[in-house]
């Protein structure tokens, strides 16, 4: 997919941008099997382990195995990070829409999952942070990139399993301005969510340090 000089999607890219499945579950927005439609509105996952976020939703759908280059929105997140192309943060505000899956009434706060400082002197940006501006400028809401901080620098998750990515961001986060988050509903942002080891860790550590209630946002959800 070839963008034009100033990072725009054109329509017909915009229209092949692959929508997550309804139904879906209430929690995790992973679209529902037929098994689990029978029984019940959450999926067999967060049935036997509820994560701690509230509901995680998406934009667009991502499939593993399948070439990014034919799946637009992950083809750009692969571009802005791995290329580190700091442009490209335009063309995903884009494929924001003109609404979101969530009502933005209901944040108090909009916080991107952080960047260890080593990863960001590589990439110079965090892409999180990038969408999170227009996120929260799409809802009306305050974004706060200070308050939740990456404290160890983990591997890559790409190879690891689930088990191995929960134990791999274990006590990676910490919260440095707890009085800021106190009793208030986030809004947990990233560009992609695959098992959702490292959204749920962060959510962990936000209800740890009071926040009230905290939800997921991201452009592409793994189904």
């Amino acid at each position: 997919m070839d963008l034009d000089a100033a990072e725009k999607i054109c329509d017909a890219c915009i229209a092949l941008i692959e929508r997550v499945p309804e139904p879906m579950c209430q929690v995790c927005g992973v679209p529902l099997q037929v098994a689990d439609q029978a029984c019940s509105q959450w999926c067999r996952a967060c049935a036997e382990s509820p994560p701690h976020f509230g509901r995680a939703r998406a934009v667009a759908r991502y499939r593993p195995g399948v070439s990014e280059d034919v799946q637009v929105v992950p083809s750009i997140i692969r571009r802005h990070k791995y290329g580190r192309d700091q442009s490209l943060s335009h063309a995903l505000a884009q494929c924001l829409g003109e609404s979101l899956p969530l009502n933005g009434e209901d944040y108090d706060l909009v916080i991107p999952v952080p960047l260890h400082r080593r990863r960001l002197r590589w990439r110079g940006f965090n892409q999180a942070a990038l969408l999170g501006v227009a996120v929260a400028r799409k809802i009306d809401c305050v974004l706060d990139v200070m308050t939740l901080a990456r404290i160890r620098d983990t591997p890559p998750q790409t190879w690891q399993d689930s088990a191995q990515r929960r134990q791999n961001v274990r006590g990676a986060f910490a919260v440095t301005r707890p009085q800021l988050i106190a009793n208030r509903s986030l809004l947990l942002v990233d560009d992609v969510m695959t098992t959702g080891a490292t959204l749920n860790e962060c959510a962990r550590t936000l209800l740890a340090a009071g926040a009230r209630k905290v939800d997921v946002f991201t452009l592409a959800r793994a189904v």
